[in-house]
């Protein structure tokens, strides 16, 4: 919705996510999208609150809301300074299950379409998160292109619905930060043969957070399975993306310390990676594989001396005499 007041112009979030997405149909809106056209007014600093009753106050705002017959306006300006989380909370929950179920949807439907800040989407993205209407799902997925604020809610709203996988996979391709870790964990929650193929070949984007769901996309998507019962280029490039991010991810996700598969994934890749045609990428993510692998504590059901067999054979392939040329025409010889 855009509006004139005094204070000019106002655009809703939902219309600057379109806007945006207009000029970058197919990859992350720059910055995530900020800045958001919020009204100007400075937000006044919410009390700290125990973490248990994080979402309380937002929750009485919604029983109070709807036990009257207040428009949807009147609850964006009741939340307007209220602490409102970005994830799923059970006080919110509760309280949209508290109220009519088709006024509920209407309101979150409402506020993100129209809401002008953040926390009036936010709270209508958490309503909408506690149905699983599928006609919401176009709504959902262009508000989750501003994915940092609204990936958590998104991805949850999306994950209860039937055919919001295939969402999760379109927004998956639009997003990146921490608004990729919340749609990629979704899609590995939600599983099906859509979901799996995306996750074992585009999931990754080679941004250090990918450390937080590589493991369980290895898990989830049977990577074991894929890589040692067949392949395609695809898989191969990305599984060694997951493997030098699993090498890495101490901390953050499961290692192919922790990995069980581990053993054998790393042949059948090997065995995959031998066969490829060499690329200036290719050796260049090779090289970060084997520079990984080496700095390794351990790794699952391998030993030291195969460990170092392993690595001979991946250096090997990159020493060959085409894989050095590729690598020495872009400068990474």
């Amino acid at each position: 919705m855009s509006g004139t007041t005094g204070a000019g112009p106002r655009t809703s979030l939902y219309d600057h996510a379109v806007r945006l997405h207009e000029r970058h149909p197919d990859g992350p809106l720059p910055r995530d999208g900020r800045p958001f056209p919020d009204e100007p007014r400075p937000r006044r600093r919410p009390r700290r609150t125990e973490q248990r009753r994080v979402g309380a106050d937002v929750a009485a705002a919604l029983d109070r809301h709807f036990a009257g017959d207040d428009p949807p306006e009147a609850l964006a300006e009741a939340v307007r300074d209220l602490d409102v989380p970005i994830h799923r909370n059970d006080h919110i929950a509760a309280a949209a299950l508290r109220a009519d179920r088709e006024r509920v949807r209407r309101t979150g439907r409402w506020l993100v379409r129209h809401g002008e800040h953040q926390y009036a989407v936010a709270v209508g993205l958490a309503l909408l998160a506690s149905d699983h209407d599928e006609d919401d799902i176009p709504l959902i997925r262009t508000i989750g292109l501003l994915s940092d604020t609204f990936g958590p809610l998104a991805a949850a709203a999306l994950q209860r619905r039937r055919g919001g996988s295939d969402a999760l996979v379109w927004l998956g391709d639009r997003v990146a930060g921490w608004g990729r870790v919340y749609v990629v964990e979704a899609l590995c929650a939600v599983g099906g043969a859509g979901a799996r193929d995306w996750l074992l070949r585009r999931s990754c984007d080679r941004d250090y957070l990918n450390g937080y769901f590589a493991g369980k996309v290895a898990t989830a998507a049977h990577l074991h399975e894929a890589i040692t019962t067949g392949s395609d280029d695809d898989l191969v490039d990305h599984t060694t993306d997951l493997l030098t991010v699993m090498a890495y991810c101490d901390g953050m996700g499961t290692t192919l310390e922790h990995y069980p598969p581990a053993h054998a994934v790393l042949e059948a890749h090997l065995g995959h990676f031998e066969r490829l045609r060499p690329t200036a990428a290719r050796h260049r993510r090779g090289t970060r594989l084997v520079d990984n692998l080496a700095e390794l504590r351990a790794i699952a059901g391998v030993t030291a001396e195969h460990r170092a067999r392993l690595l001979d054979r991946y250096r090997a392939v990159l020493e060959r005499d085409e894989w050095r040329e590729v690598a020495a025409t872009t400068g990474e010889g």
